[in-house]
């Protein structure tokens, strides 16, 4: 079903209002960050080999250290502005170029383990649907709520210990030769028993319809009426899901991209908090809320499109 005139402004209103909050969202959480961060004692300079008064006045002075934390957040948002992120207090890099380079990391591990959670997700919901009450079912909700109750990062320390240190099956993540499997598996499994109770839930909801009862009474195959009928429907749910799910993933994998030492973005946001490098917390921040509140955006249209009975206000 396709959008009236009145639908198509109404759906341009709430992007424009979506947007008008994304970015009011995106200026707070700088505006937390940046101040939280100042608040915290120490700095991007100190080490164990400590450095003169001298040598750390030129440092401050350079990088506009030196300044009252609020004209620096002025002076970082102005720059923001104009598409500079800066450059690393550590290692001189520039931001832009690290997380373009870390992200492409970041991205290939989240779209396999978002495909991989979607797949074993509808299939394990449908079946678990279609066979309620059996033992297909309760083993499916068994494991599903195991790893509902499990963190990734649980779930990584467990797969490295096991198949990489013990069995030996796997090998260790390596720039050479990266081996994507355990991380995407540990990645995956949270995600995917969420999407398995979604799709049972919404499936037997939809198996319960009227036009599900008249297409058998039509003598409509039950194929048909599964994946026709039934599992399109039940797709709605999931679909809105995906947005969150992408998300979640790509700025929810630092934990486990640093147990398996992989040098995606997650990684280099920890590495970066560690070592007080305040420009790049700041641009990796940036960065992941606004892939937050896009997805977010994002599935709200795609939902409004797939199912047009949809209200946005």
């Amino acid at each position: 079903m396709g959008l009236n005139k009145s639908e198509v402004i109404k759906l341009f209103k709430y992007v424009v209002k979506r947007v008008f909050l994304a970015i009011i969202t995106i200026f707070l959480i700088c505006f937390i960050t940046f101040f939280t961060m100042n608040a915290v004692p120490g700095g991007p300079f100190n080490s164990e080999k400590a450095k003169s008064e001298a040598v750390m006045q030129v440092l401050n002075e350079r990088y506009g250290l030196d300044q009252p934390v609020p004209v620096q957040f002025v002076n970082y948002m102005k720059n923001i502005f104009h598409g500079d992120f800066g450059v690393s207090l550590t290692t001189g890099r520039d931001i832009s170029d690290t997380i373009r380079t870390r992200f492409a990391v970041s991205a290939k591990l989240g779209g396999m383990a978002v495909i991989v959670a979607l797949i074993f997700g509808i299939v394990l919901g449908a079946t678990a649907a279609l066979n309620r009450n059996k033992w297909p079912d309760r083993v499916i909700i068994f494991f599903v709520t195991l790893f509902t109750a499990m963190p990734s990062f649980v779930a990584a320390s467990f797969l490295l210990m096991i198949f990489c240190i013990q069995l030996a099956i796997v090998p260790v993540w390596s720039i050479e030769d990266p081996s994507y499997v355990l991380p995407v598996i540990a990645l995956s499994l949270s995600p995917m028993a969420h999407i398995t109770r979604l799709t049972k839930t919404s499936m037997l909801d939809a198996l319960g319809q009227d036009y599900i009862r008249t297409a058998k009474a039509k003598g409509v195959s039950m194929v048909k009426v599964i994946f026709v009928h039934a599992l399109r429907n039940a797709m709605i749910p999931v679909i809105t899901y995906v947005g969150p799910l992408i998300a979640a993933i790509l700025t929810g994998s630092l934990v486990v991209e640093n147990i398996f030492t992989i040098g995606g973005l997650g990684s280099q946001f920890v590495e970066s908090i560690t070592k007080r490098d305040y420009t790049m917390i700041m641009g990796v921040t940036i960065f992941l809320a606004v892939i937050m509140v896009t997805m977010n955006l994002l599935s709200d249209i795609v939902y409004k499109l797939v199912d047009p009975r949809i209200k946005l206000d």
